[in-house]
């Protein structure tokens, strides 16, 4: 039985706040949120340094209750069978649920088949439970609604062209709310899907900025520049969302760009707070957010 830490419970916390899959020195990781609620402990997305961002936040790797990817992009699930790999050699022995959209069976399958001979000799070697026995794949889709214990889970088809299966969440448990956009253009529907949540993360760019980054990456024609455009939010957009739902927080995530240079906190404040009345963060890698601000 756990005994989760009182303060850490009913709280989300960032383990990767940078939009986008590549990493450089010194840069945030990518998408991976750990959400603490109703006694669950639940990940959401697993991209590149998902497992030691579970760690650092004091969790066990067989810990977590479920997993859950909101879509298919790689800064979202790249690292979800390494995790789930090193949960097994970490002890786990229960059922891990994974709930994602359609696609996912083929990268498990990929990733089984690379890892046959290690998960093969460990379970005869050293005597480990099945593996392939332990990861049920579930479909996460428009109709999803999940129950673990007193804790609800729900989902909400987002705008993410030109991926067509990409979902915001939504958590209810019996201490608070938690929203979590995913990845998403701005959309009428966050509203009500977000009303009156204790906490709301969103992501968000700062769209001044984003044909300078582009230019300098030196691609030949401007796809990369419309694809983050046309499916991603400003941060005065989530803002807006954020204060006609009501809800109490708002943290902006998945940030575009992350560690330009010149681009601090005050930058990203000055977009959204002019926008929203409640408690505004800026996500960075490692925050816990408390689902109940300090007063």
């Amino acid at each position: 039985m756990k005994a989760p830490d009182s303060a850490l419970m009913e709280s989300v916390t960032i383990l990767g706040s940078k939009g986008g899959p590549a990493i450089s020195p010194g840069s945030a990781m990518p998408t991976s949120i750990l959400v603490r609620m109703d006694g669950q402990t639940v990940l959401v997305d697993a991209g590149l340094g998902a497992t030691a961002g579970v760690c650092r936040a004091g969790v066990a790797l067989t810990e977590i209750d479920a997993v859950l990817i909101t879509h298919l992009h790689s800064d979202h699930y790249l690292e979800l069978g390494p995790l789930l790999h090193t949960a097994w050699t970490a002890g786990l022995k229960r059922e891990l649920p994974i709930y994602a959209p359609s696609g996912l069976p083929a990268y498990w399958e990929g990733f089984r088949a690379s890892m046959a001979y290690d998960i093969d000799t460990r379970t005869e070697d050293e005597g480990r439970p099945d593996f392939d026995s332990l990861f049920p794949i579930h479909l996460l889709d428009d109709h999803f609604d999940l129950t673990l214990g007193s804790l609800n889970i729900t989902a909400l088809p987002n705008h993410h062209p030109p991926v067509t299966e990409s979902y915001a969440l939504r958590f209810d448990g019996s201490k608070g709310s938690a929203v979590l956009s995913g990845d998403t253009a701005p959309i009428p529907a966050m509203v009500d899907f977000a009303r009156d949540a204790d906490l709301l993360v969103h992501e968000a760019m700062l769209t001044d900025t984003i044909s300078d980054i582009v230019n300098r990456m030196g691609y030949a024609d401007d796809r990369l520049l419309e694809h983050i455009l046309r499916s991603h939010t400003a941060a005065h957009d989530a803002a807006k969302l954020a204060e006609r739902a009501g809800v109490a927080q708002l943290a902006l995530n998945h940030l575009i760009p992350s560690g330009e240079p010149g681009v601090t906190e005050d930058t990203w404040r000055a977009e959204a707070e002019p926008h929203f009345s409640g408690t505004l963060h800026i996500a960075h890698d490692g925050m816990t957010i408390p689902l109940k601000a300090a007063p």
